[in-house]
């Protein structure tokens, strides 16, 4: 679950930049992000094992959870992918991150089939961040236009569905009337819309140097690494907490 890195060291404060290309502020609010999704997903492998009962498909503290932690993410990876077109070889980087995700994508669906064959991920959060990204690349240089496509995103997702999308052929696009029956769903509408959000929120903070997100770039340099590493992260975590707690639940 994560965007694309690099940015330019131009203009940043003192203390915002630790290294050439990295603007360590958005690196910890991506560990931030990571450390929310974890506890979630654990909170989720709980009740999954019996050892919770929480509701975590109608309850809206639940709900509004997983809604805040899948927007950071998204707002992470729209102002990362502006950041990055800046460097030198970011067009050569944008399409190697694509391919990365892509791939991890249908390596969470292929696992999350064997493990969830009712509701194995067809398209989750991977899915919908590889697609949106090539989709809104040509936009940034572009933010009024990408802020003012994003909230239309956003609203026509949240105000509109329609029983011809409730499949899958053209279920990922959105406007479905029900959730499916899947662990992860996240469709390119509404959710593109945030990352055309963080587009739009990239241009002014790159503009005064970073400097509204400068208490983040204090936080411990732990945070910053896990930000780095959050794909990684976002494959390995899952299996290993899942796979603890059937060993403990089997007991």
């Amino acid at each position: 679950m994560t965007g694309m890195r690099g940015a330019p060291t131009a203009h940043a404060p003192t203390g915002a930049v630790a290294a050439p290309g990295r603007i360590p502020a958005i690196d910890n609010l991506r560990g931030l992000a990571i450390i929310a999704m974890v506890a979630y997903h654990f909170c989720f492998d709980l009740r999954h094992f019996g050892f919770i009962t929480a509701d975590m498909y109608r309850d809206p503290f639940w709900l509004h959870a997983r809604t805040a932690i899948l927007s950071s993410f998204l707002l992470l990876a729209g102002i990362s992918l502006v950041l990055a077109q800046r460097e030198d070889r970011g067009r050569d980087r944008f399409w190697r991150h694509v391919a990365r995700v892509a791939a991890a994508a249908l390596l969470v669906s292929a696992a999350s089939y064997i493990v969830f064959p009712q509701r194995y991920i067809w398209f989750g959060v991977l899915h919908a961040i590889a697609i949106s990204l090539v989709l809104v690349r040509p936009l940034v240089a572009r933010p009024a236009l990408a802020l003012a496509l994003g909230l239309a995103l956003l609203v026509a997702g949240n105000s509109w569905t329609s029983p011809w999308f409730d499949n899958r052929t053209w279920g990922w696009a959105g406007f479905m009337t029900a959730k499916p029956a899947t662990e992860d769903y996240v469709p390119l509408v509404p959710w593109t819309g945030m990352i055309l959000l963080g587009m739009a929120i990239a241009h002014p903070l790159q503009r005064t140097g970073f400097r509204a997100l400068a208490p983040f770039a204090r936080l411990p340099d732990w945070l910053g690494a896990m930000g780095r590493h959050s794909l990684a992260i976002y494959l390995i975590h899952q299996p290993l907490l899942f796979g603890v707690l059937y060993v403990i639940a089997k007991r």
